[in-house]
């Protein structure tokens, strides 16, 4: 017996002490267009959010053909969400995703319920394997609209290619005490397979099959039900167990460092994310449900975040090229419905604070708020006076990693660069100048992301570039202090060092510097030829690995220390104001061996750099050119240069980048 398909018309929605909408998938033979809203008539209760970044408002009799639309098969019908790995996202995410939004919030003091039945048909087959989030999905979330925005449910389906079956699991995410919400975390259960945490041992490889897993197109249920501050879930299949599980959504287990499960510490803590619980956990917080389809491969590197930027393939964005080699998500939805107080109240705040976020300009100067006291030089010889309200998108602008905004500076290997200098630079420039004996203080966290893949290996500056610098603006204008990173092409681990160069006696042409190693080796470890390697650092620093720095000139003495979350902290202390190397006899043996060969031996200043007005450096600035190595076995890279095409050398990895999340620039301090 055919049963007639409900309508919006024909389903009641009651405002009582709960409001409730039944929904049936049921159809009666074919119509020439059927609406999502004649399959599960609920939509005036949500707004829909497209794959193209789109806020499409209450979905009654709507479909768009790329992202939500109707689909029939023996079982009935179902209304399609579907969205690929890249394309214009919503809010602050780094995904996209085609989901309803609940126009109103409620409290999880409150009563509240969603269900829904549900297959995916399809997550991305592309995305690094050593990344939880790689080839999944969201299928429903419940989502603070309050405070930091926090998710305290997010419902996973996930499935690595080539096998047959996936895993479904759930992750609470914390609600992190404090203001500093990227250290949040989630923490994941199973439910039929694995749980988030169980990866792949390298980009390519796939742990073992699920044995208990949910095949693509295998339909399953969960119902999520909010009762007096705790969080009850069901998840039903036919030929699985069914599971529950009940989390306490007031009343944190996680409000201490001790209290980190293992499961984070080898997931998240290396990465930085390593906060503790706000006691109330979500309490106060309007929450409210979302439903759909919200793809968690995207393309963004895995050096930017090992647990969420998946490196996956995204055609630069072209939606039809992800559509027909499969890096998208789809999830079908046969029936789903929520039931919430009529305590609930608008949720129009957070649509209005994160529709079109994603398309809006995030300036320089609002994450790091020095940008008034510095100007700057761009990688194609731009120099620019204001820096407050300003970027640029080849060389200076703002990203999201997943957790955290960052300043970027980018700079090819070959564009304009300043008057006495063979390297371009994407960098800041401090305006005020100040003598060794005044001091001053620069401070800043970040993370290198590219160093150029070209260059002569047996020279020095190849394959680096310099993160921070103290420049003198008289006399020689040399440099006291230039901080590295360089990494060898190959290697995952690059080195982190300083230079002091000499504030030279006489003719500058003999200047050198001296090189100090943090993590890694120092400018001296050369290749033994033009594409052969030294032993990569034990100790060092991959691209995307956070570290922080502060430059301390204090009464003319220079002190400086390097941080980092997974590595000894180390301190060097330098003075500017009364030299070390004013006899040949003093010249370091790092020195003979590297700059005497070129003809660089000169003997400094008695006084080095007292008297002299110098200022604060901090950006990009390249250290790898295109100069023939033979004028220069220290300074000249042979590195790839494309004719000095930008274009060419970012999309030939001819460049460097570095991300600053915070900095400070101010006065020198006492040193402690």
């Amino acid at each position: 017996m055919k049963i007639k398909k409900m309508t919006a018309k024909a389903v009641p929605f009651f405002l009582t002490a709960s409001a409730l909408v039944l929904l049936n998938c049921c159809s009666e033979g074919k119509r020439k267009q059927a609406f999502a809203s004649d399959v599960i008539p609920f939509f005036q209760h949500w707004n829909l959010i497209l794959g193209d970044g789109t806020n499409a408002g209450e979905a009654t009799d709507y479909e768009n053909g790329d992202f939500f639309y109707t689909a029939s098969d023996d079982a009935g019908d179902w209304v399609v969400f579907k969205t690929p790995n890249a394309g214009n996202t919503h809010g602050t995410s780094n995904n996209t995703r085609t989901e309803l939004a609940q126009l109103k919030k409620w409290l999880p003091t409150t009563e509240a319920q969603m269900d829904a039945t549900l297959k995916v048909m399809q997550v991305a087959v592309t995305g690094d394997a050593r990344v939880p989030a790689s080839c999944s999905v969201v299928v429903g979330q419940i989502h603070s609209a309050d405070g930091h925005e926090n998710e305290p449910l997010k419902i996973f389906y996930k499935k690595f290619p080539g096998h047959t079956k996936g895993s479904v699991f759930w992750n609470y995410e914390i609600n992190t005490a404090g203001d500093d919400n990227s250290r949040r975390w989630d923490y994941s259960y199973p439910i039929w397979g694995h749980d988030f945490s169980v990866v792949g041992p390298d980009k390519d490889s796939f742990p073992p099959e699920p044995e208990d897993g949910i095949a693509l197109g295998e339909a399953f249920s969960y119902a999520v039900k909010i009762e007096k501050g705790m969080m009850h879930l069901t998840f039903t299949s036919a030929g699985h167990e069914t599971k529950t599980f009940t989390k306490n959504l007031i009343s944190s287990e996680y409000s201490e460092p001790s209290k980190i499960p293992n499961q984070v510490n080898s997931l998240f803590v290396p990465i930085g994310q390593d906060g503790v619980e706000r006691k109330n956990a979500y309490a106060d917080e309007g929450l409210f449900f979302k439903l759909g389809c919200y793809n968690q491969t995207n393309g963004k590197d895995p050096k930017v975040n090992k647990v969420w930027c998946s490196g996956a393939e995204t055609h630069s964005g072209d939606l039809q090229k992800q559509y027909a080699d499969g890096n998208y998500a789809e999830v079908w939805f046969r029936s789903a419905a929520i039931s919430i107080s009529d305590d609930a109240i608008s949720n129009a705040g957070y649509f209005r604070a994160n529709d079109g976020l994603s398309a809006k300009t995030v300036y320089p100067s609002e994450v790091i708020p020095f940008m008034d006291k510095f100007k700057m030089l761009m990688g194609d010889g731009t120099n620019v006076e204001n820096l407050v309200g300003f970027e640029h998108p080849d060389f200076f602008y703002t990203v999201i990693d997943g957790t955290r905004r960052w300043v970027v500076y980018k700079t090819p290997n070959s564009g304009v660069t300043s008057k006495n200098s063979s390297n371009t630079r994407t960098e800041l420039h401090e305006k005020r100048e100040w003598t060794p004996e005044e001091g001053g203080r620069l401070t800043g966290t970040c993370k290198v992301m590219q160093v150029s893949v070209s260059g002569d290996a047996r020279v020095a500056a190849s394959y680096a570039t310099v993160v921070g610098q103290i420049h003198s603006g008289e006399g020689h204008e040399n440099e006291p202090l230039k901080i590295f990173y360089k990494k060898f092409p190959g290697h995952e681990k690059g080195s982190v060092f300083w230079n002091y160069e000499i504030n030279t006696e006489g003719s500058n042409d003999k200047r050198w510097d001296y090189s100090s190693a943090v993590w890694g080796h120092d400018m001296s470890v050369v290749g033994s030829g033009k594409n052969a390697y030294p032993a990569e650092p034990e100790d060092g620093i991959a691209l995307g690995e956070e570290f922080s720095y502060e430059v301390n000139v204090y009464k003319g003495i220079m002190y400086l220390t390097f941080k980092s979350d997974t590595h000894k902290t180390k301190t060097f202390t330098k003075n500017l104001i009364a030299s070390e190397y004013t006899d040949p006899s003093n010249m370091p043996e790092q020195v003979r061996q590297l700059f005497v060969p070129i003809g660089q031996d000169g003997t400094e200043r008695a006084e080095a750099y007292k008297g002299e007005l110098n200022f604060f450096k901090q950006g990009a600035y390249n250290q790898t050119n295109g100069k023939d190595p033979e004028k220069s076995m220290v300074w000249c890279a042979g590195a790839e240069t494309y004719g000095g095409d930008i274009a060419k050398q970012y999309e030939n990895g001819c460049f460097t980048e570095v991300w600053f999340r915070e900095a400070t620039v101010g006065p020198g301090l006492a040193p402690k």
